[in-house]
């Protein structure tokens, strides 16, 4: 991968997991910042909202993993991952001395949205069709880190709940970046071997769905490997899942690799 001044990387994180990220992680961030590569972060939001919703006493279930999300919901969704989420993340980069800038899939209709297929009862969850990579563009053009939040809407403007790690695996693509990087609380994709979890260095496609099959890989880490997978499409080449506690760790895995799991096509 070459190093020059283009480099950019598109960053996936939860936002439990970012705002509990030390500030080590901010510093290097903006160190990354300064030496001219552009990152952009897409981040999540599950606990908070659902915490949210549980404060304000509004129902809201799972199907397939995918939070079942009525008008209601809708707008706590937005409130909590374009409102407090985001605004923490952009303080957070901030503070470290960066420059960041928030927005949702809604601002200038960043993230174009459609129904996910067979949505009836999940509500407004959605696709995404587009991403307006322009915008993007703009705001690194500018000299500022996007922090993107995955609220899309429609022509109609009608606004959709997106998992977040689809959204941050649209705007990867639309943006062609060459790598992707998945931040979360695990080191990488574990397997155990002899009795010991030991992080896999380079998994493939294929052999993420055998593990998937297997139920080596289960629960919360399937939408996230699902989603890397959908990454890698256009340029983008591979995608890394990291912690985020790891000291520098995204130098790390963007400069010189052997970090975390890379997910290969």
């Amino acid at each position: 991968m070459s190093h020059n001044e283009q480099q950019r990387f598109v960053m996936k994180c939860g936002g439990s997991t970012l705002a509990a990220l030390p500030a080590a992680f901010f510093d290097d961030l903006r160190q990354l910042q300064e030496s001219g590569v552009k990152p952009v972060i897409v981040h999540g939001g599950g606990p908070a909202i659902s915490e949210t919703l549980a404060k304000l006493g509004i129902e809201s279930g799972f199907v397939n993993g995918l939070r079942v999300t009525t008008d209601e919901v809708l707008d706590v969704v937005e409130m909590v991952l374009a409102g407090k989420i985001n605004k923490e993340i952009v303080r957070r980069i901030q503070t470290s001395g960066a420059k960041a800038l928030g927005l949702s899939g809604v601002d200038g209709k960043l993230i174009l949205a459609q129904p996910v297929v067979g949505t009836a009862e999940i509500g407004f969850v959605g696709d995404v069709t587009d991403v307006n990579a322009a915008i993007i563009e703009g705001i690194m053009a500018m000299g500022y880190i996007p922090v993107i939040a995955p609220v899309g809407i429609d022509e109609q403007g009608q606004r959709y709940n997106i998992n977040a790690d689809t959204a941050a695996g649209a705007v990867a693509s639309h943006l062609g970046v060459q790598q992707m990087i998945v931040v979360t609380d695990v080191p990488g994709i574990m397997r155990t071997v002899d009795g010991e979890k030991v992080v896999l260095p380079v998994v493939t496609v294929a052999e993420i769905e055998e593990m998937i099959g297997s139920g080596e890989i289960y629960g919360g880490m399937i939408p996230k490997v699902r989603a890397a997978i959908q990454c890698i499409q256009g340029e983008v080449q591979e995608v890394v899942i990291v912690s985020g506690e790891v000291p520098g760790v995204l130098s790390r895995a963007v400069l010189e690799g052997g970090i975390g799991t890379r997910i290969v096509r």
